[in-house]
């Protein structure tokens, strides 16, 4: 039985001791990768070759931001300049409005002027037409004058004496005084045809200026409708552009958020199989410790069983 116990400790002994060598030659060449790997320059490289695309990434990061800050201070200067835009458009709204109302105006008093025209025209026909009564009626009382006239001529020669009521000075004077009203209503006429004829032609200046004031303020009008069309034009461009460059840096920061977070799962899987490099590395020491402490025990067991086998012997 003990010399069976001790082939059967014999074999295990082998197995372990195999195994324990096994072990051994396996950490040796984990040692030697792991001191190979630190001390290689591929590792070094590779170290620096994450550290100079984590420095270029910084940098890009850092650009971006400073694209950012740029893009924002482009757009604040774009809002800015719309606000311009807007309230020049504004005012050229309000311009636009005053100069209609001021043509609204300007149409009113040129129909005002040409009512007042029309009245007038009207007026110099009816006073020519009252003067040409005037004239008709005065014809009329000048034959019946000279009518009256020469039948007095005619009495006063038949009669050697004539009446008093009838004598040729008063029908002189009363002649006179006929034609005296007659120029005083002349002159009159006249007096109202010359102030007809002012407040026409006062009227007509005053249609030409309305003509002129309507004629500027169209051209007026065009030129800020021009203006106004430009200026829209121009904040649609505006409003393109920003949208356009707000999606370029949206799409920019997106690439870089993807970036990031790529690198930094190579970064976290670095960490994990740096940590299994580590936690086989002590695991392989565990292992070791507990094989050699198995192997001194077997070694302690078959000492102390060769001295009990010697000392019968001896």
């Amino acid at each position: 039985e003990e010399s069976l116990q001790m082939w059967d400790l014999n074999k295990r002994l082998e197995a372990y001791l195999a195994r324990v060598k096994f072990l051994e030659e396996e950490n040796e060449v984990l040692r030697a990768e792991i001191q190979s790997t630190k001390s290689s320059p591929a590792g070094d490289s590779w170290r620096v070759k994450y550290e100079e695309e984590l420095r270029a990434l910084r940098d890009a990061l850092d650009h971006a931001f400073r694209e950012k800050c740029t893009a924002e201070l482009a757009r604040d200067n774009l809002y800015e300049e719309v606000q311009q835009v807007k309230s020049r458009c504004q005012k050229e709204q309000a311009a636009r409005e005053e100069a209609k109302k001021q043509l609204s105006l300007s149409r009113k008093e040129l129909e005002e002027e040409r009512r007042a025209q029309i009245w007038l025209k009207e007026r110099a026909v009816q006073l020519e037409k009252e003067v040409e009564a005037l004239l008709e009626v005065h014809e009329e009382e000048k034959a019946g004058l000279d009518q009256e006239i020469a039948s007095f001529s005619h009495s006063l020669e038949s009669f050697r004496c004539a009446p008093v009521a009838f004598q040729p000075v008063e029908v002189e004077d009363y002649s006179k005084r006929l034609s005296e009203i007659w120029k005083g209503a002349v002159e009159t006429y006249k007096t109202e045809v010359s102030q007809l004829e002012g407040s026409l032609c006062q009227a007509k200046e005053n249609l030409w200026k309305a003509v002129e004031d309507n004629q500027q303020s169209q051209l007026q009008l065009q030129h800020l409708e021009k203006d106004l069309v430009g200026l829209k034009a121009r904040k649609e461009m505006l409003e393109e552009s920003l949208a356009q460059q707000w999606q370029e840096q949206r799409g920019e920061a997106e690439k870089f958020q993807l970036a990031m977070e790529a690198l930094e799962q190579e970064q976290q899987s670095l960490r994990v199989q740096i940590a299994r490099v580590l936690e086989d590395r002590q695991q392989l020491m565990h292992l070791k410790m507990s094989l050699s402490l198995e192997v001194a025990t077997y070694r302690t067991l078959l000492e102390a069983e060769s001295t009990r086998l010697q000392m019968p012997a001896g």
